[in-house]
């Protein structure tokens, strides 16, 4: 059984859907021992709350600097015997110590056909540019902002009639998608690596 925590800043509709897949056992051997919050007010909480899933709030204020933060961090993940990130809307740079302790295990989910539109106002930059295309990307964290290896992308014809909540829509449903055939697919490996 592979232990994910996932890292939310705000909404955590991935997150409930992550959770979903796993009630109905479309996500095999994976579950989600908890659920990480920078921002007190995180609607991901209430989420958490409906599906019984541990969470903690963590400020980043409340730290001297991101290795304090992130060292807290790990002792939380400890705990709860977590073998894979899962980040998910989670609007703040992975550091050092995390990235050293969870080599190839911290996964994000970018609203773009990496490396196009990197950062974190991708659906709207690839509608203000009128691009033909957009997309899905999931990739390993590394140091830089959305540069860590892929491992899956989907692509998103744009419909030039589509306005931008449109956009965020397909590019939300393609997200459902494909990012927990992602995470099956890296839960499997960390299982076969484990034997």
């Amino acid at each position: 059984m592979v232990n994910i925590a996932v890292f939310a800043s705000g909404n955590g509709s991935n997150f409930e859907n992550i959770l979903t897949q796993i009630e109905q056992q479309a996500l095999k051997n994976v579950t989600c021992k908890l659920l990480l919050v920078d921002r007190e007010n995180a609607y991901a909480i209430q989420r958490a709350n409906n599906h019984r899933i541990s969470w903690i709030y963590m400020n980043p204020k409340a730290f001297h600097n991101k290795e304090e933060y992130e060292t807290e961090i790990l002792e939380k993940l400890k705990e709860h015997n977590i073998d894979l990130i899962v980040l998910a809307g989670y609007m703040r740079f992975i550091g050092k110590v995390l990235l050293g302790h969870f080599p190839y295990r911290i996964i994000n989910l970018h609203p773009a056909y990496l490396p196009q539109f990197p950062g974190a106002h991708s659906i709207r930059d690839a509608f203000e540019a009128h691009v033909s295309y957009t997309g899905v990307t999931v990739h390993y964290v590394d140091e830089g902002v959305d540069t860590g290896e892929i491992i899956r992308q989907e692509k998103l014809e744009i419909d030039p009639k589509w306005n931008l909540e449109e956009l965020e829509m397909h590019v939300h449903a393609l997200e459902y998608e494909l990012f927990p055939k992602v995470i099956q697919i890296v839960a499997d490996k960390l299982e076969e690596e484990s034997k």
